[in-house]
């Protein structure tokens, strides 16, 4: 979701900062190009350390560039947030799907994978949807 949600708010950026379209689609761009690159290092990552670690660690990144973001002054810092952002993101998708393969049985895992995915479609918690049990 976070991919395309500043789509919504790009003619207000263009406008406080006085940017033409070319340059604010950058900052949607650069969040899907380094999330994409950081989606197949997470494997990488996920050898290296726990899978806390790596939790945390995505959750301060993408914390840390929504910070960034919200007080940048002008484009380069905002680009730098969003780049920040889509690092913590690209760790936390794969590593979620990891997580899931790793706390459930074989016999519950296809179960909570397709509760899982209908969280993210209806943005709901799975808890909510799926009781572990």
């Amino acid at each position: 979701m976070n991919q395309t949600l500043l789509a919504t708010a790009l003619p207000h950026i263009m406008e406080d900062l006085e940017i033409n379209a070319n340059t604010a689609q950058w900052l949607t761009t650069v969040f899907m190009l380094v999330n994409g690159v950081m989606i197949p290092i997470t494997a990488f990552l996920i050898g290296k350390f726990s899978t806390r670690q790596l939790f945390l660690t995505a959750i301060g990144l993408f914390a840390l560039g929504t910070i960034i973001c919200a007080v940048a002054p002008g484009f380069n810092l905002l680009m730098l947030g969003r780049i920040i952002q889509a690092s913590g993101a690209g760790i936390m998708m794969p590593l979620t799907q990891t997580i899931l393969f790793l706390v459930f049985p074989v016999e519950k895992r296809g179960r909570q994978w397709d509760c899982s995915a209908l969280s993210f479609r209806l943005r709901q918690p799975s808890v909510r949807l799926c009781p572990a049990g």
